[in-house]
C-alpha cells in the first residue's frame, strides 16, 4: 500500500456514550495518521469493533459484529481486524485462541496506542505479526484522554458526549466495570471545559456529561466539588445551549451540585441518576452505600431546588437474594417517586463479580416477569406525566426527519436524553426549520415515551 493510497477504517461502535466516545478517539487518532472514515466495511482496509462486555447480552452482541466483520475481512485480502474495548480488555487471551482472524486485541487503556498496536508504518502499511496481538495491560487501566487528543465528531453532529472521568473507585456487587476500566481517573476541570470550548467551535449544542460514576468526579484530584465547578464553567460557554448529567449517583450529590443545576442556564433540569432498588436489604447485599431513606430525602430535596426537574432512573430487579417483599418495595418505590423514566433490567450473572458467587440466585423466568411487572407500572406513569405536558409550550433541539416517517421532523425537550428517551414528533413544521435548531414547541399530543407538537415561535 503506498503513502497516497486512500486508507479507510470502519467502524462498529457498541455499548454506552462512555464507549462511544472512545471510539471516536481512537477514530481521531487515525484520521491523524491519514485515515478515512468510512461507512462501509466493503470499502475498509482496517476494521474496529469497540466492544461492550457488562451483560452477557452485551458480550453476545460483541462477538456477533466481530464475526460479521470477520466475513469482510475474509472477502478482501489485506484487509486488518481489531477488537478493542471492554471485551478486548476481559478476554483478549481467550478470544485470541477463539478467533485467529483477528489481528489485535485493544484493551480499555491503550487506545490511545492504535496505531502502535497495530505496527502502522509511515508510508500506510501494516507491520507484519505472526500471531494476533493481545494483552495490553492485564492490571488495571490507567489511561484517560484529554483534549488535546485528537477527536473524530461525526460530520453535522450538535449533540454529543464529553467523557470527564474514566474508571470507578466503587464496588457494587454486581458490575464488573471497575475490573474492566480501573480505579477512578478525574480529568480537570478546566481540561473539560475547553474540550467543551472546542466542541462547540465543531458545531455542538448540546453536551451530554459521562463517566463511570459522574458525582464523584473530581474526589481523586482532591477536588469533591469538581462537578459543581464543571457545570458553572461549562454555563459561561458561549454557543453551549444544553448540558445535561448522567450516571450520577445518588452518593455524594451535594448542596452545591444542586445549586450550580438550579442556577445555570444551559444546565438541563434533567438528571440520570441510576438507583438500582429500594429494599435496604438489597441495597445492602449489592454495595450501593445508600439506603432508601437516603435517595427519597434527597429526591425531595431536588424537586425542591431544581424548576421542574425530570428524573430518570436505572433499576436492576432478581438481583441474589431478593425476595418478593424486596420487590414489592422497589414497586412501591416507583409508583410513590413516580420517574419520568426508568430503564430496568433483570439481573445478569457475570464471572469475577462478589453477586455472581452468592447463594439465592433468582431463576430467569422470575426475574424477567419482575421486570416486566416494574415496567408496566412506569409505563402507566410515564404516559400520565407526559399527559400533563399537554398544551404547554417547550424548547425543543430538532434532529431532523423522523426515524418513523419522512412526513414529520423529530427533536427533544431538556427532559429527553438522547437514544435513551423518548422524542417529539414536529407536525406542519415550517420550510426554515432544520437540524440542530432549538424551536419553541406547543406539546398537542402524547403517549408513553413520546410526544407530538407543533412550531409555534
Amino acid at each position: 500500500m503506498s503513502a497516497t493510497t486512500p486508507r479507510n477504517v470502519h467502524l462498529v461502535s457498541l455499548g454506552c456514550p462512555k464507549n462511544r466516545v472512545d471510539s471516536e478517539l481512537m477514530v481521531g487518532q487515525l484520521q491523524r495518521d491519514g485515515w478515512n472514515v468510512v461507512a462501509n466495511a466493503d470499502d475498509a482496509e482496517l476494521l474496529i469493533v469497540n466492544t461492550c462486555a457488562f451483560i452477557e447480552e452485551s458480550k453476545t452482541e460483541s462477538v456477533d459484529a466481530i464475526l460479521e466483520l470477520a466475513d469482510y475481512k475474509a472477502a478482501r485480502p489485506g484487509t486488518k481486524l481489531v477488537v478493542a474495548g471492554c471485551l478486548a480488555q476481559r478476554h483478549a487471551h481467550e478470544l485470541s485462541q477463539e478467533m485467529p482472524e483477528v489481528d489485535a486485541f485493544i484493551g480499555t487503556g491503550e487506545y490511545d496506542r492504535l496505531s502502535e498496536r497495530l505496527g502502522l508504518s509511515a508510508s500506510g502499511g501494516f507491520a507484519e505479526h505472526q500471531e494476533p496481538l493481545y494483552g495490553g495491560k492485564k492490571g488495571r487501566p490507567e489511561y484517560i484522554a484529554d483534549h488535546l487528543e485528537p477527536r473524530w465528531v461525526p460530520p453535522a453532529s450538535f449533540s454529543t458526549y464529553l467523557k470527564i472521568a474514566e474508571g470507578c473507585n466503587q464496588a457494587c456487587s454486581f458490575c464488573i466495570i471497575p475490573k474492566l476500566r480501573g480505579v477512578q481517573r478525574s480529568r480537570s476541570v478546566a481540561d473539560c471545559v475547553a474540550e467543551a470550548r472546542q466542541l462547540v467551535d465543531r458545531g455542538v449544542l448540546e453536551i451530554n456529561l459521562v463517566a463511570q460514576d459522574l458525582t464523584h468526579y473530581g474526589e481523586d484530584i482532591g477536588d469533591p466539588e469538581a462537578l459543581a465547578k464543571l457545570v458553572r464553567g461549562l454555563g459561561e460557554v458561549d454557543g453551549l445551549q444544553w448540558v445535561r448529567l448522567m450516571y450520577a449517583y445518588p452518593h455524594n450529590f451535594g448542596d452545591a451540585l444542586i445549586d450550580a443545576m438550579a442556577e445555570t442556564d444551559n444546565c438541563c433540569k434533567y438528571i440520570d441518576m441510576p438507583l438500582q432498588h429500594a429494599s435496604d436489604r438489597v441495597l445492602e447485599k449489592m454495595k450501593r452505600k445508600v439506603s432508601r431513606r437516603d435517595m427519597e430525602e434527597l429526591l425531595t430535596k431536588m424537586r425542591a431546588r431544581i424548576s421542574d426537574l425530570t428524573v430518570r432512573t436505572t433499576l436492576l430487579v432478581g438481583h441474589p437474594g431478593e425476595g418478593e417483599e424486596d420487590f414489592k418495595q422497589l414497586m412501591e418505590f416507583v409508583q410513590e417517586q413516580r420517574f419520568h423514566r426508568v430503564g430496568c433490567f433483570a439481573y445478569s450473572r457475570e464471572e469475577g463479580t462478589l453477586s455472581g458467587r452468592m447463594t439465592g440466585q433468582i431463576p430467569t423466568a422470575v426475574k424477567r416477569d419482575r421486570r416486566d411487572q416494574l415496567m408496566a407500572v412506569q409505563e402507566k406513569i410515564s404516559t400520565e406525566l407526559l399527559s400533563a405536558m399537554i398544551g404547554r409550550e417547550v424548547p425543543v433541539l430538532v434532529e431532523g426527519l423522523s426515524e418513523e416517517t419522512d412526513l414529520l421532523l423529530q427533536g427533544r425537550t431538556q427532559g429527553q436524553a438522547p437514544e435513551i428517551d423518548g422524542v417529539v414528533y414536529i407536525n406542519d413544521a415550517p420550510d426554515n426549520i432544520g437540524r440542530g435548531q432549538l424551536r419553541r414547541v406547543r406539546i398537542t399530543e402524547a403517549g408513553a415515551h413520546d410526544l407530538v407538537g407543533h412550531v409555534v415561535d
